[in-house]
């Protein structure tokens, strides 16, 4: 193995020290509500932590630093549509997500809200949702798994074949044991790991490169462009990187750290810390990416394995300037962010399968004991079918994310939104949203019409699609009773 001892000590304590946090999660694990959504016990911390780092998955210290080394602050535009996408989340949905779930049968699950709140009798709505999540997060769990590949391949010399199974395994462990507080508890010990790695990281490249006016020179004499955030961009390009903001309102496991809140109190300090984080970490995320440049352009000898896979640039910094023990330390908080989202991708997958087909259709008189055994055994389930399609060695972490973020964004973002701010939308307007925004990513996607992101033309023809057919029919008295007593409720709280 082409590492020392001290980094893989690192890794194992650090692996050691999130299965430890999974076992005790499962000693307060006693029903499906806590294996799904910890009994809704979360306080503002550990909701905006958690919120934070199951978004934040491996292309935060892979991706996007590659893109920014590759292309330069043309490529910073994602990270200004995610913090104003993720904001706008925060005040728009979060808080009245919280209420809406508890007044529309306790939900659980995103299908589990659709049915209640439109109260679907056929199914129809929570089946639809259901496959969504399974067919999109399948994608996503896969890119968590290729990002782990590539942190145990590159830092311990692993095949990639080995790599990808010593990745996964450590997420499953504790996912499978814990559940929604073994991940929640885990999220937060993660947040904070990658926050300190990518405040830490940038800082010394600079001082390894001479300081902010040699590492600027540097830059400029590699491609003057580098500064240039309109280099190679178009409006639409623009639009497309920005457009990544959109996505947030629809990403199931985002939205359960909202519905797991103790209370709508808790919200406003979970939102202001959870963005403080959020900026700190981006802006760490494109210095790492832009400092990179100054480095490897004065350390042509070593820039090789960047060459080969920009994707690496974080991990190449890392291992090259960093005393083993702190790169091992850093090297974990690619690991961090991969468990963090990876664990909860495959909570909201197994809750899926556990809560909106098993239990709904097969078993509905089963007890909360075979539940939770249920879900673990799809946690496993879900792990082996994303493991394999991420066996190709060619994937690339951020190309994986942007489809699935778009699948999410544009068939659940514009259903959630409007759910909760607009008591006429009907059942038949949400499952118009839905097929709408799924299918129009999809056919966007595989034709690439006119160079747009795919999540764009899909949020809006979902949100239109909504209200189009919302007018053609009406709610329930009693949807709109419920809608009421709960932004009743919000207000109140708030």
């Amino acid at each position: 193995m082409s590492v020392s001892n001290p980094t893989l000590i690192t890794f194992v304590i650090y692996i050691a020290a999130m299965v430890l946090i999974g076992l005790m999660a499962y000693r307060s694990t006693n029903n499906l509500s806590d294996y799904i959504l910890g009994g809704r016990s979360l306080g503002s911390v550990v909701t905006a932590l958690s919120a934070g780092a199951s978004d934040m998955s491996g292309w935060l210290l892979m991706g996007l630093p590659g893109a920014i080394y590759m292309s330069g602050l043309s490529e910073g535009w994602i990270a200004i549509g995610l913090i104003v996408g993720a904001y706008l989340n925060w005040l728009f949905v979060a808080g009245r997500l919280r209420v809406q779930t508890e007044h529309n049968g306790d939900a659980l699950t995103l299908p589990d809200y659709f049915s209640s709140r439109f109260e679907d009798k056929s199914g129809l709505l929570r089946i639809i949702s259901a496959v969504v999540i399974l067919v999109f997060f399948t994608i996503y769990c896969a890119s968590g798994i290729v990002a782990g590949a590539r942190l145990f391949e590159s830092t311990f010399g692993m095949s990639y074949e080995t790599a990808l199974w010593a990745g996964a395994a450590a997420t499953i462990a504790y996912t499978f044991v814990g559940g929604f507080l073994a991940v929640s508890w885990t999220d937060t010990v993660q947040a904070t790991l990658m926050i300190f790695a990518l405040i830490l990281t940038p800082i010394i490249v600079l001082l390894a490169t001479g300081g902010i006016d040699t590492t600027f020179l540097a830059i400029e004499a590699k491609n003057p462009d580098n500064f240039n955030m309109l280099k190679n961009t178009s409006f639409i390009g623009i639009i497309s990187l920005m457009g990544w903001g959109l996505g947030y309102f629809g990403q199931p496991h985002i939205l359960a750290r909202f519905m797991a809140a103790d209370s709508v109190k808790s919200i406003a300090k979970a939102r202001r810390i959870s963005m403080t984080w959020m900026i700190l970490c981006l802006g760490g995320t494109v210095a790492v990416g832009f400092f990179g440049i100054a480095y490897f352009s004065a350390h042509p000898e070593v820039a090789g394995p960047v060459n080969e896979n920009h994707e690496r640039v974080f991990i190449e910094l890392a291992k090259l300037l960093f005393n083993p023990w702190i790169a091992g330390v850093l090297l974990s908080a690619i690991l961090a962010a991969v468990m963090s989202t990876l664990s909860c991708q495959l909570l909201v997958c197994s809750s899926a399968l556990t809560e909106d087909f098993y239990k709904t259709f097969l078993r509905k008189n089963a007890s909360q004991v075979e539940l939770v055994w249920v879900g673990r055994a799809m946690v496993f389930l879900v792990a082996l079918i994303a493991i394999a399609m991420a066996a190709n060695p060619n994937n690339r972490v951020l190309g994986l994310v942007s489809y699935a973020w778009a699948g999410f964004g544009a068939a659940f973002g514009p259903v959630v939104l409007i759910s909760v701010i607009w008591k006429h939308m009907t059942r038949n307007g949400a499952l118009a949203g839905i097929l709408v925004g799924a299918v129009t990513v999809i056919v966007w996607k595989h034709f690439e019409l006119l160079g747009l992101y795919e999540i764009i033309p899909g949020f809006i023809f979902a949100s239109l699609a909504i209200y189009v057919v919302s007018k053609m029919g009406a709610p329930t008295a009693s949807m709109v009773e419920r809608f009421d007593a709960a932004e009743k409720d919000y207000n109140l709280n708030k």
